[in-house]
């Protein structure tokens, strides 16, 4: 009898950009791949969604009675494009031209010239996207089958304009990929996963105000934020956003992942170090949300010293984990909160004054919730992480009246492993954390501790843990279920049980027997 052949398992699209990159292999360096791949899929996104919008339009026009002669003059017009929120692609930039050309010897100064075009046209993208395909380095041959490979993405098919960060996963996979392979500063740039992205933005609320993220990475802050205020029925100018990027390459992404998805930020004009060269040093934000990059050594200068920042004490120079704290609160608003991810060393350590400044910002009564975070969140770094929320708000007259008190929600145990070294966090999971925070936070009544996993402690409490935040100490452990099955019926029914296991051990050895035999005849 015939076999029926599996289908084959589609491949993600993660998947196809690594082979993609793949093809690159040998002829560049690991961390040059990405600029190449990205730079490529940004050309495609916005071709794709260029071409959608002018079969829309082809619609609408049939549908209105204009005589196809006419129909040239109306689907070149700009304005058509612009006004849905899509980049006018001049025609020399258009994907169908890139792939007729992928062959060609001089592919790389026709992707080079689509760059070009597309910035004249679209001003938010002055200077941002890249360039230097053409350059003498890069194999035009593989350079052509990169472009054929992309061009079977359809990103119009695998995205619905809103609900992915596009650039942000593809850029994600990629540092994934490349872990350990990058040298420098640039491997320190940890892609905020997905589900850590929508656990801080559901805490937060970001409805409407100032949103900031000093250390923006590729932006996927400011999209999860957008997508929030979106499906919260408010549109995305109800937010403001102002970021900042220290690695220029990570920063023309961020300016490119927002462009796409019809975001207004101000990223400053260049990428810049937000402790030496603060480029919105008058910004007081309503929300902060971001994840710096890990327990940097290197951040520190002279000019420094007397910072207003260090209200709470200068950061050891060493580690820049409470630098980043205190820029946080140092740009919130009166009325301002910020949500952050930190490693755990944060919560407990005290090299170089940190456990004065954590003292000093508990007794401030600044802390609002610490959330401990499971392992494996991160592509690239197996360092435990916490969440922090600090607030303002709550010496104000608002709703949140639960000063004196931090919230600790011990979150460990959450997540579902996505493949053997990555975890992720479910909406279910995010609705438990953001659910038990807002519980409380909002003092409603419907807060109450829960054993092993969330617990409102008094700064007095705190204090005895010698202002150790770390929410293990505080939440105490899980209550047992309660077992009424008495003792003896409990021996007789696991003997049964232990008995049936050896019964079925039997048959299955038989079996084996059986089959072994037969293969031998």
């Amino acid at each position: 009898m015939a076999r029926t052949a599996k289908p084959k398992p589609t491949k993600t699209l993660e998947q196809t950009l690594w082979e993609a990159a793949d093809k690159l292999r040998g002829n560049q360096e690991p961390s040059e791949y990405k600029h190449v791949v990205l730079g490529l899929v940004f050309l495609k996104y916005v071709s794709d969604r260029f071409e959608e919008r002018r079969k829309a339009l082809e619609v609408e026009l049939a549908a209105d009675g204009i005589k196809a002669e006419r129909l040239p003059d109306f689907l070149e017009d700009r304005d058509e494009y612009t006004s849905h929120n899509v980049f006018w692609v001049p025609e020399l930039a258009r994907w169908g031209y890139i792939q007729s050309v992928a062959k060609q010897p001089e592919i790389g100064q026709q992707i080079d010239q689509a760059m070009d075009l597309i910035e004249k046209e679209n001003p938010s993208l002055r200077g941002v996207l890249p360039r230097n395909y053409g350059r003498d380095g890069l194999d035009k041959r593989r350079l052509g089958e990169l472009v054929d490979l992309i061009g079977s993405i359809g990103f119009t098919e695998t995205d619905d304009h809103g609900a992915d960060d596009v650039l942000g996963r593809v850029y994600e996979y990629f540092l994934g990929q490349f872990a350990g392979k990058e040298t420098g500063k640039d491997a320190g740039a940890f892609y905020t996963p997905r589900s850590v992205v929508k656990t801080l933005v559901e805490m937060l609320e970001p409805y409407q105000g100032r949103v900031y993220d000093p250390a923006a990475g590729s932006g996927g802050m400011f999209v999860q934020s957008a997508e929030f205020v979106k499906a919260h029925g408010g549109k995305r100018t109800d937010i403001s956003v102002y970021g900042q990027e220290f690695t220029d390459t990570t920063w023309k992404l961020a300016k490119m992942n927002l462009a796409l998805r019809g975001i207004e930020a101000d990223m400053g004009p260049r990428s810049a170090d937000s402790f030496t060269d603060d480029l919105h040093p008058d910004l007081r934000a309503d929300f902060v949300i971001a994840n710096p990059p890990f327990n940097v050594s290197d951040w520190w200068n002279a000019k420094l010293e007397d910072d207003p920042r260090w209200r709470y004490g200068t950061p050891p120079q060493g580690n820049a984990n409470f630098a980043w704290v205190q820029h946080f609160i140092y740009h919130l608003s009166p009325r301002g909160t910020a949500g952050f991810v930190l490693a755990n060393g944060s919560l407990s350590s005290k090299t170089g004054g940190e456990g004065e400044i954590r003292r000093k910002l508990v007794e401030a009564d600044l802390v609002d919730c610490i959330v401990a975070m499971p392992d494996k969140l991160f592509f690239n770094t197996g360092i435990p992480v916490s969440l922090w929320f600090v607030s303002k708000a709550r010496h104000g007259n608002g709703h949140r009246e639960r000063r004196g008190e931090v919230l600790f929600i011990d979150a460990r145990k959450l997540g579902t492993m996505e493949s053997r070294r990555l975890r992720v966090l479910t909406d279910d999971d995010i609705a438990k954390i953001a659910g038990t925070y807002h519980a409380w936070r909002n003092h409603d009544g419907g807060y109450e501790d829960v054993p092993g996993f969330a617990k409102a402690a008094s700064l007095d409490e705190i204090a005895k843990h010698d202002y150790v935040l770390t929410p293990g100490r505080y939440v105490g452990t899980a209550e047992a279920e309660v077992d009424d099955e008495p003792i003896d019926e409990k021996i007789d029914r696991l003997t049964k049980e232990l008995f049936a296991e050896f019964e079925r051990g039997r048959q299955l050895e038989v079996e084996v027997r059986a089959r072994l035999g037969a293969l031998e005849q």
